[in-house]
């Protein structure tokens, strides 16, 4: 049986088309998950747009935010059955024997190799997954809403894990993408008085930031930074999509204050550090996400206390997709999400 997928063949711009794609095989520890819904992420039009930073194993399904339905499971599997609703984490590929694996950190292993770019992805009906990437849905929470448990993952190991928030900080979010505006969720979520900066072109998605409860900037953010005592902001949350922006971080960040960097930039920076030296600031950096964050975030999307709604675009069927990536891409949402079964 076979299906049509969102593949990736090449590393040149527009390498995305749709292709005929046969239902994969599982092994002894893998489930089959029918895609119910699949979330587009930056990495996904950066892929297309051909400026990513990552190697890719081409050709490639796209896609690693994802929900679905267990329909197979592999013989060593214990804990799923068929009719199971289920997301996956990234970490399709990673070695059992190393040490980061061993201590519960497989986010951080070299040879970690995630859905979409080293294995295929969710952009299509049917994906093989390792069980033990998988997390119960919740009950009531739509699937279209857990698929986008990844990227909330990925928000609250940044901002919950390794950031340092205090009920009363003030926070500033650079780059209101899908990350960010989840990333200003979260802080708020922990009591910080929150901004999230951005571009006038960056209109719609700072008024979802306004939503989450935010303070909204679209001009310099260093006037609001250093409002107050006019020594800058406890916290700055980079989560732009380019390297320049931890210059602008360094210098809206109090001393002794911290930035959490989890936009990737493969720009070189071309600006001193001395400010990090001076100001004492702790410069942290944040990827992907493991086990108990995934537990944690589905624990707030199922209570309610995290909802994606505001960021949601739209949803279209798969071979819609180039209308999703584009309207993503224009800015004028902050999240597609696609359904493969349409």
């Amino acid at each position: 049986m076979s299906a049509v997928a969102v593949v990736n063949f090449a590393a040149t711009p527009g390498s995305v088309e749709l292709r005929e794609f046969a239902t994969p095989e599982i092994g002894d520890d893998d489930v089959l998950l029918e895609v119910a819904a699949v979330g587009v992420c930056g990495s996904d039009l950066h892929q297309w747009t051909g400026d990513h930073s990552w190697p890719v194993n081409y050709p490639v399904v796209l896609g690693h935010e994802f929900a679905g339905i267990v329909r197979e499971v592999g013989a060593r599997v214990s804990d799923w059955k068929s009719d199971m609703r289920a997301v996956s984490e990234t970490a399709a590929v990673i070695d059992a024997a190393s040490p980061l694996t061993r201590q519960g950190l497989y986010n951080l292993d070299p040879n970690r190799k995630g859905f979409g770019y080293g294995v295929n992805g969710a952009m299509t009906r049917f994906v093989r997954v390792p069980a033990r990437c998988l997390h119960h849905v919740p009950e009531g929470l739509p699937l279209e809403k857990a698929a986008l448990t990844e990227p909330c993952c990925v928000a609250y190991q940044a901002v919950a894990v390794n950031s340092q928030i205090h009920a009363g900080d003030r926070v500033l979010v650079l780059g209101p993408g899908p990350i960010g505006l989840l990333c200003a969720a979260v802080a708020k979520l922990q009591g910080a008085r929150v901004a999230v900066a951005g571009l006038p072109r960056d209109a719609a998605r700072l008024q979802i930031a306004a939503q989450y409860g935010c303070e909204t900037i679209d001009s310099d953010p260093l006037e609001w930074a250093r409002s107050g005592d006019g020594l800058g902001v406890d916290g700055v949350i980079d989560a732009a999509g380019i390297s320049a922006t931890l210059q602008i971080a360094l210098e809206a960040v109090r001393p002794a204050g911290w930035i959490t960097k989890v936009g990737w930039g493969k720009q070189p920076l071309g600006f001193s550090l001395d400010p990090l030296v001076q100001k004492n600031v702790r410069l942290q950096g944040s990827f992907s996400h493991n086990w108990p964050t995934w537990e944690r975030v589905l624990g707030l999307l199922g209570s309610g206390q995290l909802d994606v709604e505001p960021i949601t675009g739209g949803i279209w069927p798969l071979s819609q997709w180039h209308e999703a990536f584009e309207t993503m891409h224009a800015g004028e949402i902050a999240k597609a999400v696609l359904r493969p079964a349409e």
